[in-house]
């Protein structure tokens, strides 16, 4: 367990099962407090990726979303704070798995219900590694100025009326999350505020308790006194009685049990949470609050004096000289302070100096922009955008492709293959990569007027239709009978060679599918007739690449399959296919995931449709410098029959 402070105006946090309301609230009250980063580094959502817009401020941001909770820690390694709101059902397993990554030092678990068993493995880990758990069946936590948990303290309103967006010197610790909002405006009322507040939970098993947050906060400068709400049932206030008598608690600390109404009923009754339930007097309320009387805290006869308690203890501080309160006169030294937010008047401030707390500066925090929904009557409106873009910038002086400048990609020299691997890849690709994607356009950039493709670019050109239309015509018959077999051949011979898949098992078993393989056979070229575009690939390739072990793979397959028929060569599309794998596994630039994702999505095939709209392109200015009449398919060339 932590022995100080655990959160900062710098902590960031992954959040687990994406909502969308506990992280916007987040974000606005790191907008309120005049934080410089979003607390929220990253979304882990199971099964997902990508980015989920949100506002910060008035700016809209994208933050990134992860699959897992490995992938999430990897990217955001300054991220330290896990907060989880899974159901009970998978809280647990997904926690543990937080738990044992390096960078996670503090796990807040929000659901309630999760398996006793469960929360004492989740409970021993933590111990045992140093880490913080919140919860579970919390709300949890916040440093007031600096980082809040979720929904922790309610609405902008409640935060603001607790003052809240900045610190104070009272540090308060609940085993109810509802409570602690109501206790933040109480001690907000008498005091010049929280400095760090938690809610540990209300299930039998907490992963953190009283006593660890109230030694915490002994150890912190900045709180000068402490407050604690507990309820009847368990034993948790105990340990906190011990650290009192032992004299680990050098500060101040008001406390109270509630539940006192529990005697009035003639059998033993569950309250809201799990742990409020006596199991004997020890554990009533009664017997809690006689016992921290005893060991020295100040303890009121009500909940209704729990208030006066406070102030009288809080204002013992400021006669004592531990906390200085000054008034409205002095406020010419910090008349620009924080953020440039508008100053009120003063009352205290957190500044520890020789032990004592200074005056707070009193701040008017910022307004929230208001969403959509709500500010379409008052005209205070901020909208959402429509598209994400990762690939290019043109807000600036000059346009950026994948954040390199376009002088750069002129006066560096890039070519047509460097650009594709920044709007394509996000990224500068070796040269011998961005050349192996020219010389792909190149060779496929036209096969003659024959083709499916070329011929209708011609049809419709010769139609008197314009560019677009000839060019969009000749590009839809692209497909798995031409030219858009890339990404399935790509796809066949990965699964097939990282499987260990031999030529045999790999082509024995597509004819069982019914499927024919992708990137073999053509109806020209065969055994004797190679394709010469395979050939100048393949070369290449030896010449250039550290790895072709998928081309040697798709070679093995081409034997194989040329045993049972002439023609069933490798064509240009496997050739292209199994070599891109190898430019993407051998460069070193891209995961496993990377490499499905580029397959998966079509990457490969759009080489080919780059290509070839160069081609046809290319005959629909042909057929229209020649002005070439309407065309009529002869007769002749027809079968008319029954």
């Amino acid at each position: 367990m932590a022995t100080g402070q655990i959160f900062s105006k710098t902590t960031q946090a992954l959040f687990y099962n994406y909502k969308q309301l506990p992280i916007q609230r987040m974000l606005d009250f790191d907008f309120l407090c005049g934080r410089e980063t979003p607390s929220v580094a990253g979304i882990i959502n199971p099964g997902s990726d990508g980015f989920q817009k949100l506002f910060f401020g008035q700016e809209e941001i994208a933050i990134p979303v992860h699959p897992t909770i490995e992938a999430a820690c990897n990217a955001h390694p300054t991220a330290d704070v896990f907060i989880n709101f899974a159901s009970f059902r998978s809280a647990a397993a997904s926690s543990m798995s937080a738990l044992k990554q390096p960078t996670i030092r503090v796990v807040a678990i929000i659901a309630e219900g999760v398996p006793e068993s469960d929360a004492k493995q989740l409970i021993s880990y933590a111990r045992a590694n140093n880490k913080v758990i919140i919860g579970p069946a919390t709300v949890g936590g916040i440093q007031a100025g600096a980082f809040k948990i979720g929904d922790t303290a309610g609405t902008i309103d409640n935060i603001i009326q607790c003052k809240l967006y900045r610190p104070g010197s009272v540090g308060f610790v609940s085993k109810s999350g509802g409570m602690s909002n109501e206790m933040y405006n109480t001690i907000a009322r008498v005091t010049d505020g929280i400095y760090e507040g938690i809610a540990i939970g209300g299930d039998v098993f907490p992963g953190s308790t009283l006593s660890d947050h109230i030694l915490r906060f002994n150890n912190i400068p900045q709180i000068k006194m402490m407050v604690v709400l507990g309820e009847l049932g368990g034993k948790d206030e105990y340990s906190l009685v011990e650290a009192l008598k032992q004299g680990k608690v050098q500060k101040p600390v008001v406390a109270w049990v509630s539940g006192t109404c529990a005697r009035l009923f003639k059998s033993e009754v569950q309250f809201g949470h799990a742990g409020a339930k006596s199991g004997g007097e020890l554990e009533s309320a009664q017997a809690k609050n006689q016992a921290l009387r005893d060991a020295g805290a100040v303890v009121p006869t009500s909940y209704e004096a729990f208030e006066s308690a406070i102030k009288e203890t809080f204002e013992k501080l400021v006669s004592g000289g531990i906390i200085t309160r000054v008034s409205s006169r002095s406020l010419n030294f910090v008349e620009n302070l924080h953020y440039g937010y508008q100053l009120s008047k003063v009352k205290y401030i957190s500044q520890v100096e020789d032990g004592k707390i200074s005056p707070v500066t009193e701040i008017t925090p910022p307004p929230i922009p208001e969403d959509l929904k709500t500010a379409i009557k008052s005209g205070k409106v901020r909208a959402p955008t429509h598209i994400i873009s990762t690939i290019s910038d043109d807000r600036g002086e000059e346009p950026c492709y994948a954040g390199v400048p376009m002088s750069t990609i002129i006066e560096q020299g890039y070519g047509v293959g460097d650009v594709i691997s920044l709007l394509w890849f996000k990224r500068s690709l070796p040269r011998y990569c961005t050349q192996f994607i020219e010389i792909c356009i190149m060779l496929c950039a036209d096969h003659g007027p024959c083709v499916s493709g070329a011929h209708n670019s011609i049809v419709t050109a010769r139609a008197g239709k314009d560019l677009v239309s000839s060019l969009v015509s000749g590009l839809l018959t692209i497909g798995p009978r031409f030219g858009g077999a890339i990404d399935d051949a790509a796809r066949y011979f990965k699964d097939a060679y990282d499987r260990g898949l031999t030529p045999y098992e790999f082509v024995e078993g597509m004819k069982k599918k019914g499927i024919r393989v992708p990137g073999i056979g053509h109806r020209i070229k065969s055994r004797d007739n190679r394709d010469k575009r395979v050939q100048l690939l393949q070369k290449y390739a030896h010449t250039h690449f550290p790895s072709v072990k998928y081309m040697e793979y798709a070679v093995h397959v081409e034997t194989y399959t040329l045993s049972k028929a002439n023609n069933l060569v490798l064509n240009v599309d496997g050739a292209i296919g199994s070599l891109f794998l190898d430019l993407l596994s051998g460069s070193g630039m891209f995961s496993k995931q990377e490499i499905d994702e580029i397959v998966e999505i079509g990457y490969l095939n759009g080489l080919f449709v780059l290509a070839r709209s160069i081609g046809l392109i290319g005959h629909t200015f042909d057929q229209k410098r020649l002005k070439q009449p309407l065309y009529r398919h002869p007769w002749e060339d027809v079968l008319y029959t029954k």
